[in-house]
Order: C-alpha cells, then structure tokens, then sequence
C-alpha cells in the first residue's frame, strides 16, 4: 500500500513541476540532458544545470552586484566545483557557508553538491562562540564567509582554511578568485551529491545540524507548486536568509524553473516593494514579520504590483489580522505554508483557506501525512487539540551530535500542538514546551497573542509565561505598538477578557519598542524579561 501511495505522490509532482514549467516541453535532445543532469546531481545540485540548459542566456540573479546569467552561474559553480578539489577537499568532505543574500552562498551550495561535498548553511546572527561550537560539531573543513565577517570569524577558521566572498580587491583567499582560475568544464560526477545541512532556528540554545539525504525525488517542488502558482521564466524576490529553509527552498524552486532571482544583503521592506515594482515580480517569499513591514509602508497599496501571483510566508507563526490585512492590500495572493527544518513540507494554506479563517495553516500538502495524537499516540477526536505528527517523503536524519523527534508509526513529532477544524484544516495551538498552566488552567500562548495582535494599536505581540507563588504561573505580554497609535494595558487586558476566559487575560503588560529576533524572524522568548 505504502509503494502504491508514493508512486501516485511522484506522478502528481511530476504533473505538478511539469505544468509550472520546471521540466517538460523540451526537444528530446534538451529531454535527455535535463534527466542525465537529475541523474548525476539529484533535484538540487541538477536544478541549476537544468536552468543553464533551458534557460541559458536569461538572467539567473539580480543582486547588489549586478547581474548573472543562468549560463554565467552554471560555468562559475563547475569552476568552484573544480576549486575545492584543489583545495584538497573531496566526496565526503563539508563545507560551512556563512553569507548573507546573494549570488556566492548559493554558487557554493551548488558547488559543493556536484563535488559530493556536503554544505552546512551557517545562521549569520551567530555569536564567536555559537560559530566555534557548530563548525566543530558539523565538521567543517572549510568556510565559505563574506568578508563583514573577518572579525567573526577570527581564529575559528577550520583546518582547510576559508574563502571569502564580497571582498576587495586585491585581497587573500577570495572565492572570485579561485573560481576564475579554475576549469569552467564540469568536474567528475560524484557517487552521491553531497547533503545539504540547515541548522534549527535555536531560539532556545545553539541552533542544532538536522542533515537530510537528497531524496531522488520532485515531491517537495510538485507540493508546493500543486497550490502555488510559480511559473517559467518569472521573477522571484527572497526576504528571509537563504540560510533558513523558507528561502532556500524558493531560491531552488525559482532557479529551477529559470526565473530571475531577486536577492539583497539586508532586507528592507520599502526597498523590497522597490524591487517588486522595478522586477515585476511574481513570487514574493517572506517570513511574517517582514510581511507586516511590508504592510507598514505608507504607500504599499499604490504600488504596481499587478505581476504578483504569490506571496509565500513561512518560518513561523503568521497572525491572522496579518494575514487579512495581506489580502486585503495585495489581492487573494498570500500562501502560507506551516513545517520545519525536522519536517519538511506539512500544511500549505491557499488564499481562500485563509480567508475562510486566517489563523488556520491549510491542508496537507502533496506528499505529507499530518495526524494529531495524544500522550499514548492514539489519534484525538475530531475538533480536539493534541500533539501534531508529520510523514514526509524527506525526512531529517536525526541532529549532528544524537538525538531527534520522537517518532509514532513512522510520523515525526513537529514539536507543536494543534487541531484539525471540520473542514479539514489545520490550526496550530502553540508550542508543545509553552504551555503555561496559571492556577491549575491550561493556556497556550498563541491564542492570547492573536487576540491582542487584533489591537488596532497593537504591531506585534507575545506572551510568556512567568513564575508566581500564588498560581505557579501567570501571563505576561509583550506588546510593540503601532507608531503614533495609543493603547493601554487595561485595553488589552480588557480585549483578551471579551474574547477568552478571564483566567487567559496577561496580569502583566509590558511595551517595547521592539522584540529580540533572531535573523530569521522568529522571537526569541529568551531574552524577553521574566523577573
């Protein structure tokens, strides 16, 4: 049965990628090179060369330092491809990236793939410590780096030494270099691609390794191309770092199908609507609190933004005045896609799920089985609240060092709660760790903060839980208010009672004038103050 189902997920996805432009309408000759490069490289390390040979003379980047051609980018990756096996690096060996936006990380990655060299995507927020420690766990041998972080870096370099990228020139060991004086021709073909490494978010300590093999398979691309309405030749904007899942998985599937890949160091929400304009983009990928940014600048409703097709957002939880704000200003375009670095691909909500109920992730995707269980791994009655569970085609295998998730029937605990509503859609409860219990109640934060979020006063919220001698635990909320707007903690204590049980409105209220993030977006709870 198990076979049955995943024949009929390949046959989807490939009518799926296949549709959208990705392979498919070529001349047999054209054919015959896409599949032997998906051979030889598996879908990612295959997904640059399949762009070179459809695609060649169209612009594969448009970033700080102007732009590429799919044919330019796939000569530069076989050159560095060649360099690192100068470098002494080989099938087996791993590479650290630690780049913000732009063409070289990703040049790198494809590099490494096609020389059977792993690459482990480094967060660019880390500490000197932080650096130190995951080099040495995901034994990296050499590091790929832009020059802002030399000082970084420092003497944490590995034993092979480091490429820099976004250097001046003259200057020691830069990438450009090696890649121009090494061979354009392709480099062996390796007995397996090299894996690709993303690091969890670690909000809560060191972001941890969670490694997958490259599956030989489209059921990723075909999920999210099933709901989302990417095509050839289009162009595609990346806010969050290409270090985080959400912007690597876009940058692949927009390369993939030769569209222009629009990338900045540093994002900027009235620059990224610039370049929306300027680009007529099609795909937008953001996390949510770049897309309520976006929603701040004073004139996002008069831009010509009438190429865009989709705006994906992923990363972390998207508040549903956020998400109806969204279609509201831009059109029935906002996809929001729920699963992790663990994971993969869970939930993709389409814009009329999340008009239907903007606080809900949508329905599984291709190739993912999502289920909610309880303590004893039974499933929950319909409607009720448990721990979510998810089956994918590409699994992590397991965190660098030991350990995993804990695993039922072949599903993967994602880590949070949730429940499924009658029309099958899926709502994430909150955290599994979070739950506060405030005087013998269960509260889940995230229902709390959707309801003060709904504030006309209030930007961004969050609620932890502190301790107290009398309940054990109370709420607290954190709130950020909407420049220029008034509100007061007896408002938001008074919101949170019309909406909620009494016993689920925040004791304490604090204003900042922002949250600690990490640079993927996500709040880190950790540093928000609890005495």
């Amino acid at each position: 049965m198990a076979i049955f189902w995943r024949l009929r997920v390949e046959a989807r996805s490939f009518v799926q990628v296949s549709r959208a432009g990705f392979i498919g309408g070529n001349s047999p000759g054209t054919s015959l090179k896409v599949l032997r490069a998906l051979r030889d490289y598996g879908p990612f390390g295959a997904a640059s060369r399949i762009a070179a040979i459809r695609h060649g003379n169209q612009i594969a980047i448009h970033d700080d330092f102007g732009e590429l051609t799919f044919n330019e980018m796939d000569q530069q990756i076989n050159r560095l491809a060649k360099g690192f096996r100068s470098r002494g690096l080989g099938e087996g060996s791993t590479i650290g990236i630690l780049c913000r936006n732009h063409r070289m990380p990703l040049i790198a990655a494809f590099a490494a793939s096609r020389a059977g060299i792993s690459a482990v995507w480094l967060n660019t927020g880390f500490s000197g410590p932080q650096l130190r420690e995951v080099v040495e766990r995901e034994g990296v041998e050499l590091l790929v780096h832009d020059e802002e972080f030399e000082e970084l870096v420092g003497e944490r370099k590995p034993g092979g030494g480091r490429l820099v990228c976004c250097a001046g020139d003259p200057a020691p060991d830069r990438i450009e270099d090696l890649i121009a004086e090494s061979d354009p021709l392709a480099p062996p073909i390796p007995s397996k691609p090299g894996r690709i490494v993303l690091l969890t978010s670690g909000t809560t300590g060191t972001p941890k390794g969670a490694p997958r093999t490259e599956p030989r398979s489209l059921t990723i691309p075909g999920a999210v191309l099933e709901r989302m309405p990417m095509g050839a030749g289009e162009a595609t904007i990346i806010g969050p770092p290409v270090f985080h899942g959400t912007g690597l998985m876009i940058s692949l599937l927009s390369i993939g199908l030769g569209s222009k890949l629009v990338l900045r160091r540093r994002f900027d929400a009235a620059r990224l609507l610039d370049d929306m304009e300027e680009h007529q983009v099609s795909t937008v990928c953001v996390v949510p609190v770049m897309l309520q940014r976006m929603l701040a600048v004073d004139d996002a409703r008069e831009r010509d933004l009438s190429s865009l097709k989709a705006i994906f957002c992923a990363g972390s939880q998207l508040p549903g005045d956020a998400a109806t704000r969204t279609l509201d200003t831009f059109g029935e375009v906002l996809y929001n896609l729920y699963g992790s670095t663990e994971v993969s691909v869970a939930t993709l909500a389409t814009p009329a799920d999340l008009r239907a109920d903007p606080t809900c992730v949508g329905r599984p995707a291709l190739g993912a089985k999502v289920k909610i269980l309880n303590e004893d791994g039974s499933p929950v009655g319909k409607g009720e609240t448990g721990t979510i569970y998810v089956g994918s085609v590409s699994p992590f295998e397991g965190y660098t060092g030991g350990g995993g998730k804990k695993i039922v029937n072949g599903l993967m605990a994602s880590g949070d709660v949730g429940h499924f509503d009658d029309e099958g859609r899926l709502h994430i409860d909150g955290r599994d760790d979070e739950m506060i219990v405030s005087g013998g109640e269960n509260v889940f934060p995230h229902e709390v903060e959707e309801v003060i979020s709904s504030s006309p006063g209030v930007a961004e919220a969050v609620v932890v839980g502190v301790d107290d001698e009398e309940f054990g635990q109370r709420l607290r909320a954190f709130v950020v208010k909407v420049p220029g707007q008034e509100v007061t903690a007896d408002e938001i204590r008074d919101l949170v009672k019309s909406n909620l049980a009494r016993y689920k409105s925040p004791r304490d209220v604090v204003f900042l004038e922002e949250l600690p993030r990490n640079p993927t977006g996500k709040v880190l709870k950790r540093q928000l103050p609890v005495d």
